[in-house]
């Protein structure tokens, strides 16, 4: 029979007090993501763990959330432990194999969905949150989701699915636009876009765990694009545009680089609503 002070330490209270303070190293909000980890162990809502902190976890139940009180304190991101993250008010499955959907990321979907486009490409299109979101808030739309890894599709597909767009959202094995079968009003996008030589200085929970193939963007971080500007000229519908997410630091050289190949389009970059750069915007 356990011991009281045993019951104790299994009480979802105690735990969730013990877990709190392991991962004050890693996140400023270490309560909120001992809860979310917590809630995910038992499979339920944050509203119960809460109304209930005397509930007694089995043995299993603590082994399991301390496993991963233990990954997420030496840096292991919090969404690819729990499989999901919100973006865009909608709930994206997610693995280590893509990138984790940033609410910066909204900004480019925010002005993508003002725009009321027929057909759209979303290049690098990782978890799929972009181009799902387009497509259930864009019921009359086409979005052609184009990526190169494999593994990341198949993740895409997951969501494709869950959100019921299938019939619409088409997952497309490429490198940028090359794997296009036919024209766009619009091509958005969130590539790679840190320096190599900056993938270093990274959080260790980016840096570490997050794949590479989405992060770098070569030595001045705009190598892929570059690569898109240069062949959406060639898939572009007249009048249509592109939206592309950047570096804060980028917005200068992105209108640039965009000038050189749409010596005639309005350029310009969008904030996000932090109020730093965040959107390169090419409308021909």
């Amino acid at each position: 029979m356990p011991s009281t002070s045993q019951r104790s330490a299994s009480r979802v209270g105690w735990a969730l007090a013990q877990a709190a303070i392991e991962l004050e190293v890693i996140t400023d909000t270490p309560l909120l993501e001992a809860e979310m980890l917590l809630v995910h162990v038992l499979d339920g809502s944050r509203a119960s763990l809460l109304a209930h902190p005397e509930r007694i976890l089995t043995t299993s139940q603590l082994t399991d959330y301390q496993t991963l009180i233990r990954r997420r304190a030496s840096g292991y991101p919090l969404p690819y432990l729990t499989g999901r993250v919100e973006f865009y008010g909608l709930d994206f499955a997610v693995t280590s194999e893509v990138l984790i959907p940033r609410p910066e990321t909204e900004t480019l979907v925010d002005l993508a969905l003002a725009r009321r486009p027929a057909t759209i490409v979303d290049v690098g299109t990782g978890s799929g949150c972009i181009a799902v979101a387009l497509g259930v808030h864009l019921p009359r739309a086409t979005v052609c989701a184009i990526d190169l890894s494999p593994a990341a599709l198949a993740v895409a597909r997951r969501n494709v699915e869950r959100h019921g767009v299938a019939d619409r959202v088409q997952l497309i094995a490429g490198d940028v636009l090359s794997s296009l079968p036919g024209p766009a009003d619009l091509i958005v996008s969130n590539p790679p876009y840190v320096s190599t030589g900056d993938c270093a200085s990274l959080p260790i929970s980016v840096r570490d765990h997050e794949p590479r193939l989405a992060l770098d963007g070569g030595p001045d971080g705009l190598a892929v694009v570059r690569r898109l500007l240069a062949q959406a000229p060639a898939v572009l519908e007249p009048g249509g545009a592109i939206l592309v997410e950047i570096d804060a630091d980028q917005g200068g050289a992105a209108r640039r680089l965009a000038r050189t190949y749409f010596s005639q389009a309005a350029i310009r970059v969008h904030p996000d609503l932090a109020g730093r750069d965040r959107v390169l915007e090419v409308q021909t």
